[in-house]
């Protein structure tokens, strides 16, 4: 374990019998070759309080770590989870252990680990004693401990991703921008953006019209006699009218402008990488999020700029239908596991007889996962309770846990923040209990979603943590402008809830493809090991990111 003591830094070895055996002073300008020779040697599990504090510096002095251990992502998991709520940990006061997700970014260049910086938490070793005894002590112990081991995997992931970077041709970028859009203005709306404004004034005769302020474009549309409620494009779509083609074109145009344009080229691309920054566990869920950069919203539009080094290949991986799969699996549908032996599950469900073709599948799932009650979701949803009983039965239940204020649990443990079950209470007005229960199905659509998608984002992180192991062990290829310690080692450069990028040297990506498939195989038999559930992949191996589909 490591704490930071003014200008050294305390290493002290910790197992599973003794929590300490003796500790180790050490110069913070002599850690970085100590560590390097320990994880050499010996590959220990580092114990950290933040890997957000102390890989990024190590990353950028050429060292990868293999384990570790982040003391904070672990707090914040034991804090909350239902089997460990008798832990004295659940009910020690809130400190700066408790702190919320950190963005995951590379070294920044400033002093290693700014030792000088006075210590804001009580003493880690304490903190891992609290930990140690609440996973000890939990309902849950085996897999709440895969779910600390995942998450602190995860952090080591996210860093090396940021560090390493995801290839990036910003002239690419350019001509991708500038065939949609029109060349970089000076100053304004690029060429074809202007035209279309000038179009939709035309259509809509509104002379004055700035179609990027939804206030002034809806109250034009009411004008020009047209039923919007509302400028999202979803709803749009529902009104003919001449005006609505050009408008939702102006709409895509103007959110890749905005997300992904020149000024974001500049500001996040350099020496040929774009190098996202990610916050793991920033959504209640377990689901990582972004900060900065939009990491988890690269449209299609501009994946064509993602373009492997020469002599190198993405290898682009994408889980199909993970969340129906992983009901599957948590139910143990048998039903659903069977129609998920296709590897288009919506396929398999549609040769069921359950629905009569894919988008019926597919809705009704939607519907299933997320509450939908409506439209093709709220029709088809009788047929899958009758042909996926288990199924149906798991989100249902807890919807209906959800809506009673109870709280829900993903299969490793991760526990949802508390609801409101007012509905229910007898004493309320006629008024407010109406108004409550309203709150309470909101709150039941969420709980719903949260077992599904929380678990999905376990399988994904084990996925993750195994393909990463892999791709370490399949050694070196041809070098690339990547930086140590990967510039000739395949590495995850990029991840988006289901799926991934390899950046790879091109004589291992057929062996990259195989380790994919494997590593997901992996995560299957740790979450669940005597599930039935097949969990498809679709690989490709491109040039370019815009390929893979």
């Amino acid at each position: 374990m490591l704490d930071r003591r003014g200008d050294r830094v305390v290493a002290v070895t910790v197992d599973d019998d003794a929590v300490e055996l003796h500790r180790i002073d050490v110069a913070a300008a002599d850690l970085i070759e100590w560590m390097r020779g320990h994880e050499s040697r010996e590959h220990p599990r580092w114990v950290w309080s933040d890997t957000t504090e102390w890989y990024p510096a190590l990353l950028g002095r050429g060292i990868r770590v293999e384990r570790a251990v982040d003391l904070r992502l672990c707090r914040r998991i034991l804090r909350s989870a239902e089997a460990a709520a008798g832990s004295r940990l659940a009910a020690a006061r809130r400190d700066a252990w408790d702190r919320a997700p950190i963005a995951s970014a590379p070294d920044s260049g400033t002093t290693l680990f700014d030792l000088s910086a006075p210590a804001e938490r009580s003493d880690p070793l304490d903190e891992l004693r609290l930990q140690t005894e609440a996973v000890a002590q939990s309902a849950q112990r085996g897999v709440l401990a895969l779910l600390l081991a995942a998450e602190s995997v995860g952090a080591l992931t996210a860093a090396e991703m940021s560090h390493a970077g995801l290839p990036w041709s910003a002239s690419r970028h350019d001509e991708i921008l500038t065939d949609l859009l029109g060349a970089r203005p000076v100053a304004g709306r690029p060429r074809r953006m202007e035209e279309l404004v000038v179009r939709l004034r035309e259509l809509l005769e509104a002379p004055d019209l700035d179609p990027d302020s939804p206030e002034r474009l809806l109250r034009a549309l009411q004008n020009a006699g047209l039923p919007a409620r509302s400028t999202r494009s979803w709803e749009l779509k529902e009104i003919e009218h001449p005006v609505i083609a050009p408008l939702l074109e102006y709409k895509k145009m103007a959110r890749v402008l905005t997300a992904n344009g020149w000024n974001w080229v500049d500001t996040w691309v350099h020496e040929g990488r774009f190098r996202p920054v990610y916050v793991v566990g920033g959504v209640v869920t377990g689901r990582w999020a972004s900060d900065g950069g939009g990491a988890l919203q690269l449209p299609h539009q501009v994946r064509g700029a993602v373009v492997a080094d020469p002599g190198w290949k993405l290898v682009v991986a994408d889980a199909a239908q993970l969340e129906p799969r992983v009901l599957a699996a948590m139910s143990g549908d048998a039903a659903m596991a069977r129609a998920g032996r296709a590897h288009d599950l919506y396929e398999g469900i549609v040769a069921s007889g359950a629905v009569a073709d894919r988008s019926e599948a597919k809705y009704g799932m939607l519907g299933a996962i997320y509450g939908g009650t409506t439209g093709v979701s709220g029709r088809v949803l009788p047929r899958m309770r009758r042909a996926f009983p288990a199924a149906m039965a798991l989100v249902e239940d807890a919807a209906r846990a959800g809506e009673r204020g109870e709280r829900v649990r993903t299969w490793l443990g991760r526990t949802s923040p508390a609801g409101r079950g007012e509905g229910y209470d007898e004493t309320l007005t006629d008024e407010a209990r109406a108004r409550a229960r309203t709150d309470a199905r909101s709150w039941g659509r969420f709980t719903r979603n949260f077992v599904v998608q929380g678990t999905a984002a376990e399988w994904a992180m084990c996925w993750m943590g195994a393909l990463r192991r892999r791709l370490w062990q399949l050694g070196e290829g041809a070098p690339s402008i990547a930086p140590e310690p990967f510039a000739r080692r395949p590495h995850l450069a990029f991840f988006l809830h289901d799926e991934v990028v390899v950046h790879a040297p091109a004589e291992l990506a057929d062996r990259v493809a195989e380790e994919i498939r494997s590593a997901a195989a992996d995560a299957g038999r740790m979450l669940f090991p005597a599930a039935p559930v097949e969990w498809a992949l679709t690989v490709a191996i491109v040039d370019s990111y815009d390929r893979a589909k």
